[in-house]
């Protein structure tokens, strides 16, 4: 009557479709970086610190009230850990994003500009020695440009 469950089958079909899902990039990519810029946006909102001064005001108060055990400060410790741990990754997705955004802007910026050199595109894409070279050049034109106009000021 009742076919037995064969929880191995069950949990397969489970394990198969999350590893789908987590292969498609696209979806848990969209999903993350939705995710981050929200909670980034909310942490970095004022309410956000009054919140946590509450939890360690909280936590402090209570501490009489446990007699300052060890437990007591592990509680705020593992917790302080596990969010400063998640808040790093939060945190420097959204640096990577508005990083690359605005990469994007400058780029724009730089093509539409019929005298930019475009070489400049992608410089974030150079090797260390490659961008020092550059640097060194753009500094010498700025010293030749500093020159050129402190002796246009003396002979005014």
């Amino acid at each position: 009557m009742n076919d037995p469950i064969d929880f191995k089958d069950v949990i397969n079909k489970a394990v198969n479709q999350w590893v789908k899902k987590l292969q498609n990039t696209v979806y848990s990519n969209t999903r993350f970086d939705h995710f981050a810029r929200s909670w980034s946006r909310l942490t970095g909102k004022p309410i956000a610190f009054n919140v946590a001064l509450l939890v360690i005001l909280s936590w402090i108060i209570t501490g009489p009230l446990f007699g300052f055990s060890d437990t007591w400060q592990l509680i705020i410790n593992t917790a302080t850990t596990i969010v400063t741990f998640l808040m790093v990754f939060l945190l420097q997705h959204t640096q990577n994003r508005n990083t690359d955004a605005l990469q994007v802007k400058l780029d724009e910026l730089i093509r539409s500009i019929a005298e930019a050199n475009n070489d400049l595109l992608d410089l974030e894409e150079m090797e260390e020695e490659e961008l020092a070279l550059l640097r060194r050049q753009y500094v010498e034109l700025a010293r030749i440009s500093r020159q050129r106009k402190g002796k246009q000021k003396s002979e005014l």
